[in-house]
């Protein structure tokens, strides 16, 4: 399964949480973003519950606000 994940992070926190995220083996790129997102991240993951735990990973990382996450077909 392919997701998008848009992320929200505290200001000064920008450029660790895009490094974090881009450790992050499911996810395949990701970069800043103007607008009400800050980081946009392109994952895979073979599953649902796959997708869901990275989900909450990406929303771990310390600076981050807040995540949506967006499925694909």
């Amino acid at each position: 399964m392919q997701a998008c994940v848009l992320i929200r992070v505290v200001p000064p926190k920008g450029p660790a949480v895009l490094e974090a995220v881009k450790k992050i083996p499911e996810v395949k790129r990701a970069y800043f973003v103007f607008g009400r997102y800050d980081i946009v991240a392109f994952a895979e993951a073979p599953t649902y519950d796959a997708l869901s735990r990275l989900s909450n990973k990406l929303h771990g990382i310390a600076g981050t606000k807040s995540t949506e996450t967006l499925l694909e077909g």
